[in-house]
């Protein structure tokens, strides 16, 4: 019994500060090195292993399946799928949502075959810094818009984010 409360205990606190650190700031983390990204995996898998008193040389996957927790890249890209189904649907805030727009919705690109999707447009990134004063201002409009364009239509498609 002592040991479900340090687990839990465990599982309440290093999950709080996982969320909170690692995978907050999704957006900026996109444009992260994977020499970077691996490390927030170590740390990641550390915490699992501490949830579970598992020794290092045990598999980490099970682990993050039984804690519900995808691999770093993975949940950068789940956040800016979530936030980009947010913005098109007028449930982000406007700073956001003014980021993406879908190429059905330009006029210059109407005729395009990507027009009858719900393909966002993706800025030019020299487009983009030459706007911009500050790196980095560009990656949610670009990185959510080429997450959301990488989604199947049956899911590009949908009016709610709750399955049923």
């Amino acid at each position: 019994m002592g040991d479900g409360i340090l687990c839990y205990g465990a599982l309440e606190i290093v999950g709080l500060l996982l969320l909170f650190i690692i995978m907050t700031g999704n957006a900026t983390l996109a444009d992260l090195p994977s020499s970077q990204l691996n490390r927030l995996q170590s740390v990641m898998n550390a915490a699992a292993r501490l949830v579970f008193s598992a020794r290092k040389s045990e598999h980490i996957t099970p682990l993050l399946r039984d804690l519900h927790w995808l691999r770093v890249p993975q949940r950068i890209e789940f956040k800016l799928a979530v936030l980009a189904f947010h913005c098109l649907h007028g449930m982000a805030p406007p700073y956001l949502a003014r980021e993406l727009h879908r190429v059905a919705d330009i006029d210059s690109r109407r005729r395009l075959s990507s027009a009858s999707t719900s393909a966002l447009d993706v800025p030019s990134t020299h487009h983009v810094m030459m706007l911009l004063s500050a790196i980095g201002d560009c990656s949610f409009g670009v990185a959510a818009a080429l997450v959301w364009n990488t989604l199947p239509a049956d899911v590009t498609s949908l009016s709610s984010p709750c399955l049923h």
